[in-house]
């Protein structure tokens, strides 16, 4: 007796799941590329605001001061100053100042910080000009790195990354937190905090390898993107400008 031609049921669910398999097995390098696109697209946009910075210290003598919700959020002005000073000299990327991008590839407004010592309107940057502020690194065991020199950092620009902890949105939303914040994600809680805020501490800001969760090392989930202004390469280049003496 001759029977039809075709799948049986079973042959069927067998094949959906060799489909689904090595449709699976795509999406996920698929998934890997575009998170490096992204990681790539936001280092570009941090070393430009960085360019920018300088670009202003040699343009104004000073670096410039942050964008503040009350001032900048919508604008990206540079933010109040009180006696020449930055009031507060923590907040955003002052983006429409500079002309840079205002977001990361994660949709989430550029965090800044700058040191009173140069971004002060009335005192001039000077070879001897100190920071408030320090990068710190770790290794494996979470030992403790600088990375920045004996004079601090004059300015640091960061990213929240892909988790966007600490962030705020374009519309101005701040990225939910958490429950377990800051247990597991120390390092990146002590960035947010750095940014958030203006303690009258020595602000340490860690830049390290990236940890996709917060159990397999020290400092917990970490994917914040972090550069900074060192204070020679901020001093050669207004000297070269003749800024400086």
């Amino acid at each position: 007796m001759k029977t039809d031609g075709g799948f049986t049921l079973i042959e069927l669910a067998v094949a959906l799941v060799v489909v689904t398999l090595i449709l699976g097995g795509l999406l996920v390098p698929l998934n890997t590329q575009v998170e490096q696109r992204k990681i790539s697209d936001t280092q570009k946009s941090l070393d430009e605001i960085k360019e920018a910075l300088i670009g202003f210290a040699v343009a104004y003598g000073h670096l410039p001061c942050p964008a503040t919700s009350a001032t900048g959020l919508a604008s990206g002005l540079e933010g109040p100053r009180t006696g020449g000073i930055c009031t507060p000299r923590t907040g955003f990327v002052p983006w429409a100042t500079l002309g840079t991008s205002k977001l990361d590839a994660w949709g989430n407004i550029f965090g800044y910080r700058v040191s009173d010592n140069y971004s002060s309107a009335v005192s001039p940057i000077t070879f001897t000009s100190s920071a408030d502020m320090t990068i710190l690194t770790k290794d494996g065991t979470g030992a403790i790195a600088f990375l920045s020199n004996v004079n601090g950092t004059p300015a640091v620009v960061m990213s929240y990354g892909r988790n966007g902890y600490g962030s705020v949105n374009d519309r101005g939303i701040a990225q939910a937190l958490p429950a377990n914040w800051p247990a597991n994600n120390a390092d990146e809680n002590s960035n947010a905090t750095r940014l958030s805020a203006d303690p009258p501490i020595r602000a340490g800001f860690v830049s390290r390898a990236p940890q996709a969760d917060s159990a397999s090392g020290a400092g917990g989930e970490f994917d914040d993107i972090v550069v900074w202004i060192s204070p020679s390469i901020l001093f050669n280049r207004m000297v070269a400008a003749g800024r400086l003496p």
